[in-house]
C-alpha cells in the first residue's frame, strides 16, 4: 500500500488552492478526496506536461509533485518552474528511498520531500508548513488594519477577538487580504477558492462577500469590504 489514509481528528487548514501532478489514479483520487475534505481547492495533472503547464498558468498555493511521471518527470517540472521564477511551495512525492534522491528533489528547488508510503496525516502537517512558509513575499499573518489572517492555522480575528469563519470565506478573505488595497475581480476569487474545474455561476462570489461582510464589518460598525462596480472587491484597512 502506497499510501496510509489516517485522518484522525480534524486538521485546522487554510483553504488553499493545490495541484496534485501524479499518474497513480488511485494515489492521485485518494489524496485529492482527503484534501477536498480539509477544503483545500484541488486540479489534478495526469502527466508531467499538464502539470507543468497548469503550475505555470495558474495561481496555486502548493503542488503536490510525484517524481516518476509519463512524459517530463517532478525534477524536470520543479527545475523548470524555478528558472521561470515561479517559487509555488513544492511537496514531492517519490516511491524511491535514499538520501540521494531526497538531495536531487531538494537540488532542483523542492521546499520538502516525502516517501511512499506515507500517512495523510504526515502529508497534511507538511503541506501546512508550506502554506505558513509560503512565498519569500508572504508573511505569516497578513495584517490588515487590526483584522489579522492566518493562512496556516485558518484563523481570523479583529482587534483580538476570533472570528468563525467557512473554508470558503477564507479562501475569499486571504485572497483579498494578500492584495490589500487593490481591486480583485470576481473572475480571480473564483479561481483562488474554487478548482479549475468550477463551472457555476459567478455570483456564488457575491454571496460568500455578504457572509463576510456581516462577521468582519457589521458587528463592528466597519465597511473595510468595499465593492467596486463592474470591477470587483477590496479589502481596506
Amino acid at each position: 500500500m502506497i499510501f496510509m489514509l489516517a485522518l484522525g481528528r480534524p486538521c485546522k487548514l487554510c483553504d488553499v488552492r493545490v495541484l496534485v501532478v501524479g499518474d497513480e489514479l488511485r494515489l492521485a483520487e485518494l489524496i485529492m478526496d482527503g484534501l477536498a475534505r480539509e477544503g483545500f481547492a484541488v486540479d489534478l495533472a495526469r502527466d508531467g506536461a499538464e502539470g507543468l503547464w497548469l503550475a505555470s498558468e495558474n495561481p496555486y498555493d502548493v503542488v503536490v509533485l510525484d517524481v516518476m511521471l509519463p512524459g517530463v518527470n517532478g525534477y524536470e517540472i520543479c527545475a523548470k518552474l524555478r528558472e521561470a521564477g515561479n517559487w509555488t511551495p513544492i511537496l514531492m512525492l517519490t516511491a524511491k528511498n535514499g538520501e540521494h534522491d531526497e538531495a536531487e528533489a531538494l537540488d532542483t528547488g523542492a521546499d520538502d520531500f516525502l516517501s511512499k508510503p506515507f500517512s495523510f496525516v504526515v502529508l497534511l502537517a507538511r503541506l501546512r508548513a508550506l502554506v505558513r512558509r509560503g512565498g519569500a513575499e508572504r508573511p505569516a499573518v497578513l495584517s490588515v488594519g487590526e483584522l489579522k489572517v492566518d493562512p496556516g492555522g485558518m484563523r481570523c480575528s479583529l482587534g483580538g477577538m476570533q472570528i468563525a469563519l467557512t473554508p470558503k470565506e477564507f479562501a475569499i478573505l486571504h485572497c483579498l487580504a494578500r492584495h490589500q488595497g487593490e481591486v480583485v475581480s470576481r473572475a480571480d476569487l473564483l479561481a483562488r477558492a474554487w478548482d479549475f474545474a468550477f463551472d457555476g455561476d459567478s455570483n456564488v462570489v457575491d454571496v460568500y462577500i455578504s457572509a463576510l461582510r456581516r462577521k468582519i464589518d457589521k458587528p463592528f460598525g466597519r465597511s473595510s469590504l468595499v465593492t467596486v462596480r463592474g470591477a470587483g472587491y477590496r479589502l481596506e484597512a
